[in-house]
């Protein structure tokens, strides 16, 4: 495996960076109030360092003080969190270019296997619970209050003036997860008509995206958009927008008669929890994401839970679409980033107008 040559960094520029990366990584935790911020003599402290994709941060914020507490009780020690909340490409990127996150929660396998290829993850991650998954969702379609436009379908956000979100797939896991979706229903259409075909596919992919109004960095920043009022349609994770009117906010959700299933991964970053002395510490959080009470959380935030009795205990609030796929139906990941992703994958002859 080819590993990355370090560049030497200017004394001045590095002060520069640490800075920044103080005011803009969120620091540990806060106590509760009345206890002090930091251990009393003679206390143990250790500092867990998480890297996230932006969308999780909600739910990972109610996460972090109840396996803190459970640590505590456990071992005795004190643990402060470090947390980054990025688009996941952005944040692998940032993984894999030194930022040293013990843990690294992203949107999908194709993120981690960057980490993989940087010698930072061992390339037996998968063989964790659930293929090394934490949360689930699918691809749906976030409308105006009453739903004005009448949407029902992928279909629908081909039709001339409505105006549709999603976030830019460069930068963004869940952009991904949305282009994989579209181009996947394309595909259920042309089989529908009797065989699987890309170029059908590829041109009903094409239809959509001339209506995209926005490419933003994130899900969670196109949201944001979303709600400041740009689109008419936002295609997203379904969690977000439960989240979103679990809160209060007026949305119809529109689950399309074929979207894809959304598997989202957390993996401890083997190299920089080793570096750290922060592996049982690491080992211990990601194993905590798997059990009934974060779960339960996750759930509680719109996601669909990989534990089979949270999933039962909640599968009112989540339909099954008909003609629901996995990353498998477009052949696996390797096989959608050399179709999709690459120079001249299906995606960039979209955007290039070819």
């Amino acid at each position: 495996m080819q590993t990355m040559k370090k560049k030497r960094i200017p004394p001045l520029y590095a002060v520069l960076m640490l800075l920044l990366v103080c005011m803009t990584v969120g620091c540990s935790n806060q106590e509760a109030e009345g206890e002090q911020n930091g251990p009393s003599a003679g206390e143990q402290s250790n500092t867990l360092v998480i890297g996230a994709y932006s969308v999780a941060k909600d739910a990972v914020g109610e996460l972090l003080p109840k396996f803190k507490k459970e640590w505590k009780a456990q071992t005795g020690q004190t643990v402060n969190f470090q947390e980054s909340y990025e688009a996941s490409g952005t944040q692998a990127r940032a993984i894999v270019g030194g930022f040293e996150a013990d843990v690294a929660l992203l949107a999908m396998e194709s993120d981690i296997d960057k980490l993989v290829k940087a010698d930072l993850v061992t390339s037996d991650w998968k063989q964790a619970p659930n293929d090394g998954m934490i949360t689930r969702s699918i691809v749906v379609l976030g409308t105006r209050d009453g739903n004005p436009l009448g949407i029902r379908d992928f279909e629908d956000l081909t039709k001339p003036g409505v105006k549709v979100l999603y976030p830019n797939p460069k930068t963004s896991g869940g952009a991904q997860w949305d282009i994989n979706a579209i181009y996947g229903a394309g595909l259920k259409l042309s089989e529908a008509n009797g065989q699987k075909d890309p170029a059908a596919a590829k041109a009903f992919l094409e239809k959509v995206h001339k209506n995209v109004e926005s490419l933003d960095k994130s899900g969670r920043s196109s949201m944001a958009a979303f709600e400041y009022g740009v689109g008419d349609v936002i295609v997203t994770y379904e969690n977000e927008l439960l989240a979103r009117i679990a809160q209060g906010v007026k949305y119809d959700i529109v689950v399309p008669k074929n979207t894809i299933l959304i598997e989202n991964p957390a993996v401890v970053v083997d190299k920089y929890a080793d570096k750290h002395g922060n592996r049982e510490l690491a080992e211990a959080f990601v194993d905590y994401l798997r059990t009934p009470e974060a779960q339960r959380i996750f759930a509680k935030h719109g996601f669909r839970s990989v534990d089979p009795e949270v999933f039962a205990e909640t599968e009112s609030t989540f339909p099954t679409p008909e003609g629901l796929f996995d990353i498998n139906y477009l052949g696996g990941w390797d096989e959608v980033r050399s179709t999709l992703y690459s120079k001249r994958g299906v995606w960039y002859q979209v955007l290039a107008g070819l």
